[in-house]
Order: C-alpha cells, then structure tokens, then sequence
C-alpha cells in the first residue's frame, strides 16, 4: 500500500507540474510553431525539471517545436564536467557544453564580501544570448520558478527601489533574442519533490551558491516564514504580479496623473424651501 500511495503522489505531482508549465507556456504564447528552444542547463534541479517537464510537453503539444540543451561551463573549480554530458548522453536529444571561464573575471572584479550574482549573471546571460543567435534558437528557456520570481519583486523593492520582478518572457534590449521562463507557475517545494523523485545528477554552484548572507536569501528566508505562518501566501503575492493596477500606485509614466479631470453634471441650484426641507429632513433622521 505505501508503494502504490507513493506512485500516486509521484503521478499528482508530475501532471500538477506539467499543467502548470503547460498553463504558462500559453498564458505567454512562450513556444510556438517551429520553435527552437535552447534550454539553459545549470546543474541544478530547476534547469533539469525543466528540461524534463518541456520534454514530456514536447510529445503531445499542438505545435512543433525543437529542444537543444546548452551548458555554460564557467571554469568554476572543481566543477564535474563529466556529469551534464553523462545524462545528457541518456537523453535523445541534441546538446552543447560551452566553455568561457567566467569564474576568473567575476572573482577579479567584484570585491570581497560583494555578492557575485549580477557581474555572473551578466556575463552567463550575454554568453548564451550569442550561442543561441549561432545555433538558429528562436526562444531561450532558463529555468526560474514562481520562488524566483516572488523573491526578485522584494529584492527590487527592498534593495533597488523599484517595484519589478521577472517577466515569463522578455525581449532581450537589442530584440534578437527572447527569454522565456516556462516554470514561472511552478512552486519551488514541487520541484524539490521532482528533483528526488528522478535523481537528477545536481551540481551545486561554487560561485554564488557559495557565499553567506546573500540579499537573496535574506529575503528567502522572510517569505518562507510567512508562508509557514500564513499557507497560501506566496501564491496571492504571485497573483499580485499578474493583477496590476497602475492608477493606484504613483508612477506617471504608466498612468497619465496630471491628466486626471472631474466628469459631472452641473449641480442644480436649489431654492432656499428646498434647502431648508432637506436641513429638516436630516435633523429627523
């Protein structure tokens, strides 16, 4: 009986994961007929369940479309680099490993005690963007959950000021390249739970994944003790990102401010018996 309650569970959370990248994928129009995606693999469990979840998509999806699964290796030391192309190998699937070491350039630059993510994420994102323009990808997958996303809206707010968090899909400035993030529905907690349940080979990050008290999961931290106090939060703060209303917050240039103008019909003037009939009308009640 555990056996069959555990497959059980293993099957709800494989079709509640694929149901909800299946739901983003359209809500975003992400993948379309005869696309090219190149899938962003980091070594972590978000990037394989990705992977994993776009290819059972692909099967029974209404439109054609390719995967090709791209590494960047970073020269980050110790790094295994046998193990992507080991599974990859398992895989019917084309794949590309990529070689830059960016490891060097951003412990060069960013002092010490600074955080890594942005200097890394910069140059792993403009690395990327120029392979998938050379291997004719049409849309760039990376693997960012609906955690992710909730957690970049309080890092904005609480560290840069600004009230913005990270889009399912974005054009890249220059418009040649198009983001997409097919997990944006997806609850981190479900992709642990895959991430066991397939054994996927997790490298763990030696770069950023290794510094303490990172802005990141100071504000981690803060929503996963609200979601233990208050169950469901997280998931009305993500409904938040997706219901905007733009004339109830103070930016000018989404909402025309000093345009706003009065529309009423001239009040009538009243004689002073009606006056006074409504001043004894009030004093009644």
């Amino acid at each position: 009986m555990p056996l069959r309650k555990n497959q059980l569970e293993a099957n709800k959370l494989q079709k509640r994961l694929r149901r909800n990248v299946g739901k983003a994928v359209a809500d975003y129009n992400m993948i379309e007929e005869g696309d090219r995606v190149m899938v962003c693999l980091s070594g972590g469990k978000d990037s394989y369940a990705m992977l994993d979840i776009l290819m059972n998509l692909q099967k029974n999806a209404p439109v054609n479309f390719e995967l090709v699964a791209v590494n960047l290796d970073q020269k980050q030391p110790g790094f295994p680099e046998h193990v992507l192309p080991a599974y990859l190998d398992t895989l019917d699937l084309e794949y590309h490993i990529l070689e830059k070491d960016t490891y060097s350039i951003v412990t060069s630059k960013i002092p010490d005690g600074k955080t890594y993510c942005s200097l890394c994420s910069r140059l792993r994102r403009g690395t990327l963007y120029g392979f998938a323009e050379q291997i004719g990808c049409t849309k760039v997958a990376l693997g960012h959950h609906r955690d992710d996303i909730v957690e970049t809206l309080f890092l904005n707010m609480f560290y840069q000021g600004k009230l913005k968090a990270m889009p399912p899909k974005l054009l890249s400035d220059d418009k040649k390249n198009m983001l997409i993030r097919p997990l944006a529905y997806c609850r981190e907690s479900d992709l642990i739970a895959l991430a066991e349940l397939k054994q996927f080979p997790i490298i763990p990050c030696n770069l950023c994944g290794s510094q303490e008290g990172l802005q990141r999961n100071v504000v981690k931290e803060m929503l996963v003790g609200w979601e233990r106090q208050f169950p469901g939060r997280i998931d009305t703060i993500f409904g938040a990102i997706k219901n905007v209303s733009p004339s109830q917050l103070a930016d000018t240039d989404l909402f025309n401010f000093t345009g706003l103008q009065l529309d009423r019909e001239p009040v009538a003037e009243c004689d002073n018996l009606e006056v006074e009939s409504h001043i004894r009308a009030i004093n009644i009640s």
